[in-house]
C-alpha cells in the first residue's frame, strides 16, 4: 500500500508539472499552436506505456505516432502570429469585441441546450452530446487561461494586478469552465469507450479553441495562404494520427486485414517459398549419396 501511495503521489506531481507547463505555454504562444500540440502528450503516454507497462503498440499505433509527429512539425513551421496583448487593459478591449461576444453567447446557449435538452434524451446513446459540452466550454477556458497568464506576467513585473477586477473574473470563469469540462468528460467516459471518446474530444476541443482564438486574438488575419494551408494540413494529419492510435488500439494486425490483392501476393510468395524449400529438401539427400558412392569406388580402386 505504501508503494501504491508513493506511486500515486509521483504521478500526481508529474501531472501537476505538466499542467503548469501547459499553462505557461498559453501565456507565451498562440492558442492555435499550443492546443493541437497537446496531442504529443497522448503520443508520449502511448510510447511510455508500451515501454514500461508492456502494453502492446500495434502497427496502427506506430503509424499514428509518426503522423502526429509530422503534423506537429508542420503546425510549428506554419504557426499563426497572434496580435500582441501585453496588459489586462488590452485583454479587456479584446473581450469587448462584438465578434467574441457573439461567439461566447453562442457557446453558452449551445452548452445549455446540450445539457438540459439533448443530454437527458440522447446522452446515453450519442457520444457527441457530452463531448460537445466539454469542447465548447473548453474553448472559453483557454481564453481565461490566456488572460490569467497575462495577469501573472504583470504581477511578476511589479504591477498592482490584484486590484484589477478582470483578473478575478477570469479566475472564477476558469474554475467554472474546468469543473464543467471534468464533469461532462467523466460522464462521456463512463458511458462510452475511451478509444471512442478521446479522438472525438481532441478534434472538437481543438477546433473550438482554434475558432475562439481566431476570433479573440485575430490570429488568422495576417496569415498568407501557404501558412493557412500548412496549419490546416498539420492539424488534419495530427487528427489522423490520433484516430489511428486510439481507434485501432485493441485490434491485432494480421494478414487477413490486408486487401485481397496483397493477400494473394503474400500467399503466392509464401507458396513459392514453401515449394522452393521442399525442392531443396528433396535434392539434399542426393549429395551425400553421390559422395558415398564415389568414396566406395575409390576404396575399391585402392584395394585392387
Amino acid at each position: 500500500m505504501a508503494l501504491v501511495g508513493r506511486a500515486a503521489v509521483q504521478v500526481s506531481s508529474a501531472v501537476g508539472v505538466g499542467e503548469a507547463a501547459n499553462f505557461a505555454a498559453y501565456a507565451f504562444a498562440p492558442a492555435t499552436l499550443v492546443t493541437p500540440l497537446g496531442a504529443l502528450s497522448v503520443l508520449v503516454s502511448a510510447v511510455l506505456s508500451s515501454t514500461f507497462l508492456n502494453e502492446q503498440l500495434n502497427v496502427h499505433g506506430k503509424i499514428g505516432c509518426i503522423l502526429s509527429i509530422l503534423g506537429s512539425t508542420v503546425m510549428v513551421i506554419h504557426a499563426p502570429q497572434e496580435e500582441e496583448v501585453s496588459s489586462l487593459e488590452s485583454m479587456a478591449e479584446k473581450l469587448k469585441d462584438p465578434g467574441f461576444i457573439v461567439f461566447a453567447v453562442c457557446v453558452l446557449v449551445t452548452s445549455l441546450l446540450l445539457i438540459f435538452v439533448a443530454g437527458p434524451r440522447y446522452g446515453q446513446n450519442n457520444v457527441l452530446v457530452y463531448v460537445l459540452v466539454c469542447s465548447t466550454i473548453g474553448s472559453l477556458s483557454v481564453s481565461c487561461v490566456k488572460g490569467l497568464g497575462i495577469a501573472l506576467k504583470e504581477l511578476f513585473s511589479g504591477k498592482p494586478v490584484l486590484k484589477e477586477p478582470l483578473g478575478w473574473v477570469l479566475l472564477v470563469c476558469l474554475v467554472i469552465c474546468i469543473s464543467a469540462q471534468i464533469n461532462y468528460l467523466n460522464k462521456a467516459l463512463d458511458i462510452f469507450n475511451t478509444s471512442v471518446v478521446t479522438p472525438i474530444y481532441y478534434v472538437l476541443f481543438t477546433t473550438a479553441v482554434m475558432m475562439c482564438s481566431a476570433i479573440l486574438f485575430k490570429e488568422w488575419q495576417h496569415m498568407v495562404l501557404d501558412n493557412v494551408i500548412g496549419t490546416i494540413s498539420g492539424f488534419l494529419t495530427i487528427v489522423s494520427g490520433i484516430f489511428l492510435l486510439h481507434a485501432f488500439r485493441d485490434m491485432p494486425f494480421t494478414p487477413d486485414l490486408l486487401p485481397l490483392f496483397l493477400q494473394q501476393g503474400s500467399a503466392d510468395h509464401a507458396s513459392w517459398r514453401s515449394a522452393d524449400r521442399h525442392q531443396s529438401c528433396q535434392h539434399q539427400p542426393l549429395l551425400p549419396s553421390e559422395d558415398k558412392g564415389s568414396q566406395s569406388m575409390e576404396e575399391e580402386g585402392e584395394s585392387m
